[in-house]
């Protein structure tokens, strides 16, 4: 469904008009998010990969969370990816599946052909060359269909947008204006669209660098607060990532969701596809890299988000991307040691904190 341009054009007008007092945060009739980013399972299911569950039985990996606790799942949405992965398409049908299995969908939209996060937040191609003003249009169009189209119970306008994201139309250190534009026109055309539809900003890391970028969101109208934690880039203090949810919860009048961590079961791999993590100083001394120590900190850093008032839930990500094209491969995860299947694709005790 495209926007008119007499409807767009009223959605600018209103961009700047909604602040934090105004946003939809009644949160009464929602539950404590227990979720799993399991954006790549088309692709390791289309090769032919098996899931099993926590007694060896062949079982949709989508299910198996469910069956676990698992109350929503994220998925990422590409533009127009080269590979077609995480395409509009795609993404559609996973969330129906979701859908069908009791669980709510948490969109997760890019805003971009590929990979978006702090280091890289490339344009889509088919936007490179628009004027600013015509950007616009086609942003608020785009979002208006993924609205319309994927239905989602959540959606997060942009991935770990730190430092903006469009670059270099929308870059927060050079393009600020404009990046706050963009979000207000994303915020205002889902909620004009969707209402009852929960809006996520979202950013990578803790402490001072998330109070600072939060800071400059109080035009924007939304419901939640998203931050990545990882202990390998985040530091290694769970009480920090408690004071952080409670000081950005209460600055800004938010819930504050953990939307991205991980934590290995293993230091080892199981492909030849160079991991991401693989030494002790990478993770936290108290939880050790095997599957008892991948519970202990995921039921850990749970209890911290519920330690506090402002603190509304977790994501998992990476949850499915186990080496799904053999031992040998040299393109498969480097991601196997910290999903939460084995490398004998067996779900692990970690799926407990999924649990109430």
């Amino acid at each position: 469904m495209k926007i008119r341009a007499v409807f767009y054009c009223t959605l600018l007008l209103f961009s700047f008009s909604c602040s934090e007092d105004t946003s939809s945060n009644d949160s009464s009739q929602e539950v404590f998010i227990k979720g799993a980013d399991m954006s790549f399972l088309p692709l390791i299911e289309g090769e032919g990969t098996q899931y099993f569950n926590a007694t060896n039985q062949s079982e949709d990996a989508l299910i198996t969370l469910k069956k676990a606790g698992c109350n929503t799942i994220r998925i990422r949405i590409w533009n127009n990816s080269p590979e077609n992965l995480s395409s509009f398409t795609e993404v559609k049908a996973l969330a129906q599946r979701v859908k069908n299995a009791g669980m709510k969908v948490w969109l997760c939209v890019h805003y971009s052909d590929t990979w978006a996060d702090p280091g890289a937040q490339t344009i889509p191609a088919a936007w490179a060359n628009l004027s600013f003003s015509d950007l616009k249009v086609a942003f608020a169009n785009y979002t208006s269909t993924v609205v319309a189209e994927i239905k989602p119970d959540i959606i997060q306008i942009g991935n770990e947008i730190n430092n903006g994201f469009m670059w270099p139309k929308a870059d927060l250190a050079t393009h600020e204006s404009e990046f706050l534009e963009l979000l207000s026109i994303a915020s205002n055309t889902i909620r004009t669209q969707a209402p009852k539809t929960k809006i996520m900003l979202h950013y990578a890391g803790i402490g001072a660098d998330a109070s600072w970028f939060y800071n400059k969101m109080t035009i924007i109208n939304y419901d939640y607060i998203g931050l990545s934690y990882y202990p390998i880039w985040h530091g290694k203090n769970l009480e920090e990532v408690k004071s952080t949810i409670i000081t950005l919860g209460q600055t800004h009048n938010k819930k504050v969701i953990i939307a991205e961590t991980s934590y290995p079961f293993t230091l080892g791999f199981n492909d030849w596809t160079n991991n991401i993590l693989g030494t002790t100083d990478q993770i936290i001394p108290l939880f050790s890299a095997t599957p008892l120590g991948q519970k202990a900190y995921l039921l850990a850093l749970k209890e911290k988000i519920k330690e506090t008032q402002q603190g509304f839930g977790f994501c998992y990500w990476g949850t499915e991307w186990v080496a799904f094209r053999g031992n040998q491969s040299t393109n498969g995860s480097p991601w196997e040691n910290q999903s939460l299947w084995d490398f004998n694709n067996r779900a692990l005790p970690a799926m407990a904190a999924f649990a109430e």
